[in-house]
């Protein structure tokens, strides 16, 4: 039986099939991936790979070309973990082109999906390999970009992936611990958010006592299309806000990517805004993917964040929204991993799989690989009796 890979350019070349395969993830299907294309980082050029069998397609997987360059990678922070000897090496390896088998925007395993009944793991990989190299070759051969290094991104320990571990290694790619994905499961009987808060010891619900108190008159609003639009200035400055203080970053949204996304997605993109006497001075932002509620990108004034709590407010507000809507999971994503534990999320490591073209770096490549994911401490909170 003949396997066979397409790649295709753009999502309005997506085949027959594709959203039928991608049924189970929002962030696989193309409307999402209209509204990404429409609203992308300027240093991402997106490519989709069909995998046929006997002339159906039973395989998908998403690929992006990314540029990296200094200032995208380490902002201007106040704090850094990295001293200036270390980013120039990480610059030196990887500035340039990277391709990665997955979603660089969104923390998750949302890249890639194969029938299991029609296509073995190892058929699969191989086509995918080989889409890759063509894809890499492309790139060369009309832009002239050469592909640095190349990863298949975020898979958690325990998925199945891991299995085809003899492709991977013929491949020299290199198996790394990332950041781990915070995740709080909700439970059955949290019928509303006060079930929650019962569910909490006294000491955390204190905590969210105060939190509340310190929000003041701050209400959440959800922003429609047009609230979105009206406001996408600050949208996209209070985003930054926050992008900028993160240690290390491979890319910046544009302005438009949250109007774009609600466009799209309608709702299941949602947005809401703290509002302070009729002014905005936060938002954040949730994808619904069927039963689990994804967190993606907020934002804030950064006057407001301290004095009002903003942040641990959002997260509250992120849980009383998956409870009210019966769903099933949090996913809170990477970052900030010890204050998500205090609402109750807990951590599930993910691994990714990257290698470097050059074969002398790629003996190296965990190493730097590490300066560029640098582990943190946090301790494991309780919040629950």
């Amino acid at each position: 039986m003949l396997t066979r890979y397409k790649i295709y350019a753009s999502f309005n070349e997506l085949p027959l099939g594709w959203d039928a395969l991608a049924k189970h993830d929002v962030l696989l299907q193309s409307h999402y991936l209209q509204a990404m294309e429409e609203a992308t980082p300027t240093n991402i050029q997106w490519f989709y790979i069909g995998v046929f069998k006997n002339e159906a397609l039973e395989g998908i997987a998403i690929a992006q070309r990314v540029q990296l360059y200094l200032k995208d990678m380490f902002r201007n922070t106040q704090v850094s973990c990295i001293k200036t000897f270390f980013k120039d090496v990480v610059s030196r390896v990887l500035k340039g082109n990277i391709l990665v088998v997955g979603n660089l925007t969104h923390t998750g395993q949302h890249g890639l999906f194969y029938n299991p009944k029609a296509l073995l793991k190892t058929e699969f990989f191989e086509a995918i390999f080989s889409a890759l190299d063509d894809i890499t070759d492309r790139i060369k051969n009309n832009q002239n970009k050469k592909i640095r290094a190349v990863a298949l991104k975020d898979f958690f320990k325990d998925d199945a992936i891991h299995e085809a571990k003899a492709i991977f290694d013929s491949e020299n790619l290199h198996q790394v611990y990332v950041q781990p994905n915070m995740i709080l499961s909700v439970r059955p009987e949290w019928k509303t958010f006060q079930d929650y808060l019962q569910s909490l010891n006294k000491k955390y619900r204190d905590r969210y006592k105060r939190a509340r108190k310190k929000r003041n008159s701050i209400k959440t609003v959800e922003m429609d299309l047009d609230a979105i639009e009206k406001h996408t200035p600050e949208l996209h400055r209070f985003y930054m806000n926050v992008s900028n203080n993160a240690k290390f970053n491979t890319f910046v949204l544009p302005e438009n990517h949250f109007y774009s996304l609600k466009l799209q997605l309608k709702e299941n993109f949602k947005v809401f805004g703290y509002y302070l006497k009729g002014e905005l001075v936060g938002f954040f932002t949730l994808i619904l993917n069927n039963e689990d509620l994804e967190t993606y990108f907020l934002g804030y004034d950064k006057a407001h964040q301290y004095p009002n709590q903003l942040y641990l407010n959002m997260l509250y507000d992120m849980l009383e929204f998956a409870i009210s809507n019966q769903l099933k999971k949090v996913v809170y994503a990477r970052t900030a991993m010890e204050i998500k534990s205090s609402v109750g999320a807990k951590s599930k490591p993910m691994v990714v799989y990257l290698k470097h073209t050059n074969s002398f770096l790629n003996g190296i490549f965990r190493l730097i690989f590490k300066l560029m994911n640098p582990s943190e401490d946090w301790q494991v909170r309780h919040p629950f009796k």
